[in-house]
């Protein structure tokens, strides 16, 4: 037998070691094993570790060896072989953890180019071609993860420092938003937009993603309703300072110096990728974000999702899930999303028929789920009406803020140019429909005082 092959030292670490198996147990599939006796000894280790919560003994697996009647008399002697060779071995802990990693990832990603073989050659059913990317994405993806926990007193210094560390924030071009977030929204977070068909869902996102362009980050805009050029159109109205009808008759000269001083202005990237309404899911945008971080370089500081609720999800698949679970299922998906890349997600939902005629939206107005204001951190209603419309102004509400007190500027006003696909600042005279019995910050005072982004849970 070959002590030398690194399939011999995780099985037998996995026996000896139970720190190490702990923490690389999760991450092994008894595929990464090319030969058929590791594959059994590593299936009695998993059974044996995840029914006992303890570290198998040789003795053990002989014993559950023996009652197994999947394998014959040859593969019975050779795994007894392999399990009597087996001892304990004094080995440097990181240079295994890191050696196994390698090992697990590369065994993923030859499995998964296998995969993709047999989809090419159409011997696999039950994917199609557009599966690929995510299979290889998710393979790219195998990693470690090495953090097992806070300790409360040992990291009390670490706690310290984070508390005094200003968390970074990506700032609206609307002051009310702002001062509602405590200057803006951070990573790892889901935000919310519920609104009536045509109120203003694309609009909102369309706006903040031209204007986070405008501050020189890299944005994500994922489009499930409308084509990449209609949401590329809007951005141009926007950013170039030109309405959606004008931009069809502008000459080529003047439009290019346009973009040109966009280009110029700007060091970010903007990348809108559409999907077929209800085709997509937090799989394939994950497998996205790394075909453009290998092709493009590009690695998105602040994503769009338009929008939730025409995503599918990858949980569950077919139309037997109710409704309630299904968009529950979506939001986790994007916030552990978020999470995973580091970047704020946007996105919207449509209200209920009964929120669309409303003039008060609430959290009981969210079109057919309650789980998705559980999930997401910052979510804001969007309402407008005819009395609005001639205005040009839009009615903002908050209906959840893990920022801020949401009962400060609970509701509030900003304008509207429909033409020009953009969001304003109104003068206060305008802020004439707060709700009664809230509290409306002093516009004088400064939102960005030493204890603003103070955090309290």
């Amino acid at each position: 037998m070959n002590n030398e092959r690194i399939e011999y030292t995780i099985l037998r670490n996995l026996i000896f070691n139970e720190d190490y198996t702990r923490k690389v147990l999760p991450f092994i599939n008894e595929i990464f094993f090319s030969k058929r006796e590791e594959q059994i000894l590593f299936q009695e280790i998993n059974t044996f570790v995840l029914k006992y919560k303890n570290l198998p003994s040789k003795e053990s697996i002989l014993i559950e060896l023996g009652n197994r009647k999947d394998i014959n008399e040859e593969e019975n002697r050779i795994v007894k072989e392999l399990i009597n060779s087996l001892s304990p071995e004094e080995i440097d802990q990181q240079w295994l953890l890191d050696t196994t990693e390698k090992f697990c990832k590369d065994r993923a990603v030859h499995n998964a180019v296998l995969d993709g073989i047999k989809i090419l050659d159409g011997k696999d059913k039950k994917r199609t071609q557009e599966a690929i990317p995510s299979i290889l994405a998710d393979a790219l993806a195998v990693s470690f993860d090495k953090h097992i926990g806070h300790d409360y007193i040992e990291d009390a210094d670490d706690r310290f420092k984070f508390y005094h560390t200003k968390e970074k924030k990506y700032q609206f071009d609307l002051s009310y938003f702002n001062r509602i977030t405590k200057g803006g929204v951070p990573s790892k977070t889901l935000n919310i937009a519920l609104a009536g068909t045509g109120v203003g869902k694309s609009l909102f996102m369309c706006h903040c993603a031209s204007a986070y362009l405008a501050q020189g980050l890299n944005v994500l805009y994922i489009t499930l309703e409308m084509a990449e050029e209609r949401i590329a159109e809007r951005i141009d109205a926007n950013l170039l300072d030109v309405s959606m009808d004008d931009l069809h008759h502008l000459p080529k000269d003047l439009y290019d110096s346009k973009i040109l001083k966009v280009k110029n202005r700007s060091t970010g990237k903007l990348i809108i990728k559409e999907y077929p309404t209800a085709s997509a899911h937090a799989g394939h945008f994950r497998a996205l974000f790394n075909e453009l971080s290998l092709k493009k370089s590009f690695r998105p500081d602040v994503v769009f999702i338009d929008y939730l609720n025409i995503c599918t999800s990858a949980r569950f698949k077919g139309g037997n899930v109710g409704s309630y679970f299904f968009i529950k299922a979506i939001a986790e998906e994007l916030r552990g999303l978020a999470v995973e890349f580091n970047v704020p997600i946007f996105s919207a939902t449509q209200t209920t028929r009964t929120g669309y005629v409303s003039t008060d939206i609430g959290l009981e107005d969210t079109a057919e789920s309650f789980g998705l204001p559980a999930t997401a951190d910052f979510m804001f209603a969007l309402q407008s009406n005819e009395e609005l419309e001639q205005l040009g102004q839009m009615k903002v509400k908050q209906l959840k803020n893990r920022y801020n007190d949401p009962g400060i500027n609970r509701s509030f006003i900003i304008g509207v140019d429909r033409a020009k696909m953009k969001l304003y600042d109104v003068e206060n005279t305008a802020q004439n429909i707060v709700d009664k019995g809230t509290e409306v910050e002093n516009n004088d005072k400064d939102p960005y005082d030493k204890f603003s982004d103070f955090k309290v849970w």
